[in-house]
């Protein structure tokens, strides 16, 4: 199949080639003293994205990183960390088309993966399940692109 246009012009591309898991961990240091606890713990989410280019054919790298924290008082319950990545293939699109397309559509296709991921690593630590909540990456994009714009701190969406 072809990838250019009538006129010359590189047709838009944008495919997914491999979701994989680059990096994962699960730790429990208390246990088994925390199951007996009655308190609810407490569960705090972190997401990060990166790209990157892989190869000069448009294909990219790109990880979501998700690191969820589970603590009841000053102990720790459990910590599960997974780096979901997948590679992309992506050209005939302009610079900000591309970030856009990293900062929103790439992580909204690893979030399952990483969602289902997390929820298997707790589980089988003898936690009960750990469902994440949907995340709006398009929002987290327009929030990230503000705060760079005022001057704000950049890095992580």
């Amino acid at each position: 199949m072809s990838e250019q246009q009538g006129d010359g012009e590189q047709q838009p591309v944008f495919s997914l080639e491999r979701v994989y898991v680059k990096d994962s961990s699960f730790e429990s240091p208390n246990v088994p003293g925390v199951f007996g606890e009655q308190n609810q713990p407490k569960v705090d989410v972190e997401l990060g994205t990166e790209g990157r280019v892989v190869s000069d054919q448009g294909h990219v790298e790109s990880v979501l990183t998700v690191t969820v924290r589970s603590t009841l008082e000053d102990k720790t319950v459990f910590i599960a960390e997974v780096q979901q990545a997948g590679l992309f293939r992506i050209a005939g699109l302009n610079d900000e088309q591309v970030e856009q397309l990293m900062g929103i559509n790439c992580p909204t296709i690893l979030f399952p993966y990483a969602r289902e991921a997390i929820s298997a690593m707790v589980a089988r630590g003898g936690f009960q399940q750990l469902l994440l909540d949907p995340v709006n990456f398009q929002a987290l994009y327009e929030q990230s692109r503000q705060q760079q714009a005022e001057g704000g701190p950049q890095g992580e969406h």
